[in-house]
């Protein structure tokens, strides 16, 4: 079952590509985005601790690795590659907007929290 062949077009050009090859190519990807997370969080280089859009670039490069392994991982192994058109910017568009929204929320109470941390006092009272 692993070894069937399934017909890509590839830049234009009719190429077979087997199971186990998209699984090796996706295991590869993934593992070197991951080695790339792992390597700036260790090292946290000095160019990439300057703000940007009030927040630090590693944490953006960080934020954007991970939804390129979400997309990655959804396009692949939910085999959004094989659906219509439609269905695929459903899922994706929503995905988007649920990221979107919950680093937008995360970083409200961040600094809701770091600022009650600070001051010692209570901002707003919900």
């Amino acid at each position: 079952m692993a070894d069937t062949h399934k017909l890509e077009i590839f830049r234009g050009l009719l190429k077979f590509k087997s199971n186990k090859q998209k699984i090796w190519g996706v295991l590869i990807l993934l593992s070197v985005v991951t080695a790339i997370e792992v390597v700036l969080g260790i090292y946290k280089p000095a160019i990439l601790m300057g703000y940007i859009a009030g927040m630090k670039g590693l944490n953006w490069i960080f934020i954007i690795l991970t939804i390129v392994k979400a997309y990655y991982i959804t396009w692949d192994f939910m085999h959004m590659r094989d659906e219509s058109s439609g269905l695929r910017r459903m899922v994706v568009w929503t995905g988007v907007f649920l990221i979107s929204y919950i680093i937008f929320i995360l970083l409200q109470e961040g600094g809701y929290v770091e600022g009650v941390y600070n001051n010692s006092f209570i901002k707003r009272d919900f």
